[in-house]
């Protein structure tokens, strides 16, 4: 088994919903519910500049899992869901290639 290299956990988990978050100080915010394969989380992310609420639910993300959690207007987002800047500097999304199992860890 390969040790983890990072000084944080990173599981992939697939979003089971996802809707506009308006009332976030943020544009472009969203809220994601993701299960985790061992347990469902919360994530608000600002991933709407490249991502639409409808091609976000099903999709599987990588997620740190243990960075604590933050309320964001109202919503516990418990998840840092992975994304890198595209060319406008806004997220996109890191995901895997193929569907693998939920809770899964990055290594």
């Amino acid at each position: 088994m390969v040790e983890n290299p990072f000084n944080v956990t990173i599981k992939v988990g697939e979003v089971k919903r996802a809707e506009e978050f308006s009332e976030a100080r943020k544009p472009n915010m969203c809220k994601l519910w993701i299960d985790l394969g061992s347990e469902n989380v919360q994530s608000a992310a600002q991933l709407l500049y490249h991502h639409s609420v409808g091609e976000l639910e099903g999709k599987q993300v990588l997620c740190a899992t243990d960075l604590g959690e933050v309320n964001i207007a109202g919503f516990d987002s418990q998840v840092l869901t992975v994304g890198v800047p595209g060319e406008d500097g806004n997220p996109v999304l890191v995901t895997p290639e193929k569907k693998v199992p939920n809770g899964g860890l990055l290594y």
